[in-house]
């Protein structure tokens, strides 16, 4: 058995594809949601601390581009990046079901109009902002880029220490999107304009995709010097219950490679996020040459991982992180059938390091007995 290692040390050791002292257990992004109902609002750190989780801080401070002349927005913060020709308006709409909010982006050359609406769980796009293929022109030519805010990833880091992980993202487009090229278009525009452009209009969408990447690749060039652990690239309209592998092949991979290019250069970590279907492109993400990749979404909660199969295939090429159905064992089964869904996790994928169990994806709903008895088992699972 190995030296006992620190949550941090315990981590990293599997992203590089070696073999902790036991199995790293984790979660993916925690809910307010679940915080709120379940756990009388704890804070993220007491979440893991409770649970004795292996503890992860997220975090994507972003700043403007001073030589570009951008700025905070006034109201919204360094979320929102504004300039003299991209600024941005919220107007509350009253008389809705749920929260709902118009942000318009005006520039020179005509306004953009997006509708977000949230409930205590999520927030969803009721209205796109891409409504005609010339947005993208004004997108293109006005469109702010963020930078990372170092001295802020790095003070957090300093302060988290052997804790665990400092973990970020590619930043996503104004006011929604995500860390991913696609993914980005597909938040912008929607899922399914975005799938049958690429039989109507490739030209389009390439195009669409190149502005996506152009306005990430300053704020991956940045993270030089910033103290993140791993970053999340991808996203879950990248997955293959969503799309086929040929457009994978063509439209996400090209752009989202050059990313993890470029994040590699600046001395960077990238998890690929692919909530969904996997087992038809793993060799073609892994040969993005990813650090990591995650969910690895059981068949039962609408992926397709054979957990063994993927292990055998990239499991020595790539640290796979996930695999844990927390849809049917952190509600309504015995705490027996969560520590043994979490055995067959390790026995499945735990061979030779390399693995990190973790919900495939984020919850709403759980019972706070079967995290313990997930998170007890894992910790159970030694080398």
């Amino acid at each position: 058995m190995a030296q006992q290692m620190s949550s941090k040390q315990r981590m990293l050791t599997a992203i590089e594809g070696k073999v902790p002292d036991r199995l790293p257990v984790t979660t993916h992004h925690i809910m307010p949601y679940f915080l709120k109902k379940y756990m009388a609002g704890i804070t993220n750190d007491e979440f893991f601390d409770y649970f004795g989780l292996d503890p992860i801080h997220w975090m994507c401070p972003r700043i403007p581009d001073e030589k570009r002349n951008e700025y905070c927005h006034p109201d919204l913060g360094c979320y929102v990046i504004c300039s003299d020709n991209w600024q941005v308006k919220a107007e509350e709409i009253s008389e809705t079901q749920y929260k709902t909010v118009r942000y318009t982006i005006v520039t020179p050359k005509g306004n953009l109009s997006l509708v977000l609406q949230s409930n205590e769980m999520t927030t969803w796009v009721s209205e796109y902002l891409v409504k005609n293929k010339s947005d993208i022109d004004i997108i293109s030519e006005f469109m702010t880029m963020p930078v990372c805010d170092i001295s802020a990833v790095n003070k957090t880091a300093a302060e988290f220490g052997q804790k665990g992980l400092v973990r970020g993202h590619i930043c996503g487009f104004t006011l929604f999107g995500q860390p991913g090229c696609w993914q980005d278009a597909c938040c912008l525009a929607g899922t399914e304009k975005m799938i049958m452009a690429t039989y109507d209009d490739p030209k389009w969408v390439h195009e669409f995709l190149h502005i996506m990447q152009r306005r990430k690749v300053p704020f991956v060039q940045s993270l030089k010097g910033a103290n993140f652990d791993i970053l999340e690239l991808g996203g879950g309209d990248a997955s293959t219950t969503v799309i086929s592998p040929k457009i994978f092949n063509d439209f996400v991979a090209p752009y989202d490679s050059e990313l993890v290019r470029l994040a590699h250069q600046a001395g960077q970590k990238i998890a690929y996020h692919t909530c969904g279907g996997m087992m038809p492109i793993l060799e073609d993400i892994a040969a993005m040459d990813v650090d990591a990749m995650e969910t690895f979404t059981p068949p039962d909660m609408g992926g397709d991982t054979d957990l063994a199969q993927a292990k055998e295939r990239i499991g020595q090429k790539v640290c796979m992180i996930g695999g844990f159905d927390q849809f049917h064992h952190f509600l309504n089964c015995s705490e027996e059938e969560t520590r043994a869904a979490v055995r067959r996790c390790f026995e499945q994928a735990g061979e030779n390091g390399g693995f990190i169990i973790s919900p495939s994806d984020h919850f709403f709903d759980a019972e706070p007995e079967l995290i313990k008895a997930y998170a007890d088992q894992a910790r159970q699972c030694t080398y």
